[in-house]
């Protein structure tokens, strides 16, 4: 082959590389640099430009200036979702239970940055009736996704989300997100992106000072 021939390909797959990179920079890690005031960091796949002007618009330190639906003091949306090992876990099974939902993905830097927090308050809180919930918006296979949370060594469970269940809480634009749910079934907070361990934990202990319906 000639040397302008070889060139020409190195050119050729250059390019396509910097698109294909592009492309998955965009749908994945835009909001790195475009975070919400007061949050530590996020991985958006991509917010939609009315979402991100109301965010703009919105007081700080609600969810709505994090680009979340309002849920608080409301029923957390129900919802039936696969494990990573197959079995059906549904919200009302933890009906009298403090749960943290938490949306995640096995991409997402800032949850590789959490995880290992979830881990460590599951263990310390799991005997006074507290529970976290990944519900993992990978496009990866379970097992892929069940390998990660294994390499991790996540104590909860984890489920695979359904396009139905990210709408019912408000599209998941970007991750992590977070729900705290009370023993009665009622959101007490909700969470975009990353706070710190402390904050997390009083989190937690709001939900478990609830009182089941």
């Amino acid at each position: 082959m000639k040397r302008s021939a070889i060139v020409i390909l190195v050119i050729i797959a250059g390019i396509t590389a910097m698109i294909w990179s592009g492309f998955m920079a965009y749908r994945i890690h835009r909001s790195l640099n475009a975070a919400p005031p007061n949050q530590a960091t996020m991985a958006q796949p991509g917010l939609a430009a009315g979402s991100a002007a109301n965010t703009l618009a919105a007081a700080p330190d609600t969810p709505a200036a994090e680009g979340l639906p309002d849920l608080r003091g409301k029923p957390a949306p129900a919802f039936t979702l696969k494990t990573i090992d197959g079995k059906t876990v549904s919200l009302s099974d933890y009906k009298g239970k403090a749960v943290l939902v938490n949306f995640w993905a096995t991409w997402c830097g800032p949850c590789k940055l959490e995880m290992p927090w979830l881990i460590d308050l599951q263990k310390k809180y799991a005997a006074k009736g507290f529970t976290v919930l990944g519900i993992s918006e990978d496009d990866t296979s379970p097992a892929q996704v069940s390998a990660f949370a294994k390499q991790m060594g996540v104590n909860y469970p984890v489920l695979i989300a359904s396009d139905a269940v990210s709408q019912a809480y408000g599209g998941i634009d970007y991750l992590p997100v977070s729900y705290y749910i009370g023993r009665n079934g009622t959101v007490v907070a909700e969470v975009g992106g990353v706070i710190s361990r402390q904050d997390i934990d009083a989190d937690i202990q709001k939900i478990l000072a609830t009182r089941g319906a």
